[in-house]
């Protein structure tokens, strides 16, 4: 049986998601600590624990007083999502090639 996710974690797992999905661009300011404690209906505390681990993998930094920030998909997981751009572009091709095809033995 899988342990259920860390309440800090789950904050972790979703701000890289946004940031993966684009939905938080490079340099854009996340929500408040307060903010985010609030989204996820959790202490403050474990919203700064998610920070220090996003930080710390190199996801965001912060400037004292003005908040927290993305600063975009590190290297080491770059690389995972440009293979899976490139699987979704591949699936793409095939099935363009699989209707050309069927369009050609419809032909003769």
């Amino acid at each position: 049986m899988t342990q259920p996710m860390q309440p800090y974690m789950r904050i972790v797992e979703a701000v890289k998601s946004d940031i993966r999905s684009g939905k938080l661009a490079t340099d854009a300011k996340l929500p408040s600590t307060r903010e985010l404690a609030e989204t996820f209906d959790v202490a403050t505390g474990t919203v700064q624990r998610a920070l220090s681990q996003l930080k710390t993998d190199s996801w965001v930094y912060s400037h004292q007083g003005l908040g927290s920030f993305v600063r975009g998909i590190p290297v080491e997981d770059s690389g995972s999502l440009e293979i899976a751009r490139l699987a979704e572009q591949l699936a793409q091709l095939e099935q363009r090639v699989a209707a050309l095809e069927d369009n050609c033995a419809q032909q003769r």
